[in-house]
């Protein structure tokens, strides 16, 4: 049943090598399970319940992912995206994270229609190279200036808006120790790093006194405080459709650029560079969102982190399975969970911002009409403290600069009119 659900032996793998790749895959996103929960409580959200729903939204997923698309990529609440709904749609905008839940489950909606409906495509296509590759750096650098914030590293201050902290402090200490551990271990070839780092961390917290000891493994907490906590009514909001935008476009790229790199690792792609089964992958995700967003976490979406479980040999649907199994048995581990502090996922944070900072090297710096565009979005995302911000600002600039350097014919339909709608936003909000 197995071969035949699963195609091993058309893949060249065995049953042992897709149950590895499975557990490497999961120990190298097993992060999430921490941060997001952390992440999601600074919106006012049930730290025990968003652990719950951060875990089943996985699974959910892992499982459809794997069974339907038969791909070994793994999805989970993706990091950047969570930020997004706390900081910027809940913290700065002022929306109850109910209606952030409702803007997340209606984006979602609309990645399944565009994945149904086959128009990822030419959306994809109409958006510069250099501004998706601005928006991924941009929301690093917005996670690097969080993970910053919560160890107490930088601070506010009224004098140059923001300062250097308390660096002898215990959690500034602890989350240089963090991210020092985990780029020494993932140097060292070591999966894990970033879960090996949180665990290492909040132990150390625990010898010193700086962390409490609520157990270790128990019942899951109850979902109930964020299940089904949709606020529909307020979505439909003029001012709410950035928001969703905001979403959409960011799970977008980071879906169809985590799905390239994955498949192009495993050999996975067919002999014309495409994907098959593109659609079904892309429902997995859509799906997945949309499930998350009823049980209570942010946008799911597909983990470049798959890589490493394609790096030891999966190559079916079948790794993902495994990894949605243990997504389901993390959930009786919501104590050890509760007892990670901020400062035990600041350096996490911080090196998953340099992941996502990468990417410029892509960016063609000799063409200013490309570059400026991409510092635009960088610079302005971390310190307007807001994606939507920088994204719209991002394209707003690019759209401009083209026309103001006689580059007109460059632009396309898509991304101009997209441009416009913002600037609408910006004039009349």
């Amino acid at each position: 049943m197995i071969e035949k659900l699963f195609k091993l032996k058309q893949h060249h793998t065995t049953i042992k090598t897709e149950i590895v790749a499975g557990i490497t895959t999961f120990l190298t996103m097993a992060y999430i399970i921490f941060l997001n929960p952390n992440i999601l409580a600074d919106a006012g959200m049930d730290h025990g319940a968003v652990f719950v729903a951060t875990c089943i939204a996985a699974a959910i997923g892992c499982l459809i992912m794997g069974l339907y698309a038969n791909y070994p990529i793994a999805l989970a609440p993706g990091m950047g995206l969570n930020a997004f709904f706390t900081y910027t749609v809940v913290g700065e905008m002022g929306y109850t994270w109910q209606t952030a839940l409702a803007a997340v489950f209606l984006s979602g909606l609309c990645f399944l229609f565009l994945s149904l409906f086959k128009v990822r495509e030419w959306i994809i296509n109409s958006i510069p190279l250099g501004l998706r590759l601005g928006i991924t750096a941009g929301i690093g650098l917005f996670l690097a200036l969080i993970g910053l914030k919560s160890a107490g590293i930088i601070v506010a201050s009224p004098a140059t808006l923001v300062t250097l902290g308390d660096i002898g402090s215990f959690p500034a200490i602890m989350s240089a120790v963090g991210f020092f551990l985990i780029i020494a271990l993932v140097q060292r070839g070591m999966n894990s790093a970033v879960f090996i780092s949180i665990l290492t961390v909040t132990l150390v917290g625990l010898v010193f006194g700086e962390v409490q000891y609520q157990g270790i493994v128990s019942m899951p907490p109850s979902i109930m405080p964020t299940f089904m906590q949709m606020n529909l009514s307020a979505v439909f909001e003029v001012s709410m459709l950035s928001v969703v935008f905001a979403f959409l476009f960011v799970d977008l790229f980071d879906t169809s650029g985590t799905l390239i790199a994955v498949s192009q690792r495993g050999g996975l792609l067919d002999d014309q560079g495409k994907l098959p089964r593109l659609n079904r992958a892309l429902t997995a995700d859509s799906v997945a969102t949309i499930a998350g967003s009823a049980l209570g976490t942010s946008t799911t979406t597909s983990y470049i982190e798959s890589t490493a479980g394609v790096s030891a040999g999966g190559r079916t649907g079948l790794t993902a399975v495994v990894v949605g199994i243990l997504f389901l048995l993390a959930v009786f581990f919501a104590p050890l969970a509760g007892m990670v502090p901020a400062f035990a996922t600041a350096g996490a944070l911080f090196y998953v911002a340099m992941l996502m900072m990468s990417g410029l090297t892509h960016v063609e710096w000799e063409d200013l009409t490309e570059a400026a565009p991409v510092v635009v979005v960088c610079v302005l995302m971390p310190l307007s403290f807001s994606i939507a911000t920088g994204i719209a600002l991002g394209f707003i600039s690019y759209v401009l600069i083209k026309i103001a350097c006689g580059r007109a014919k460059d632009l396309n339909l898509g991304v101009v009119v997209i441009a416009a709608l913002f600037l609408l936003k910006f004039i009349y909000a």
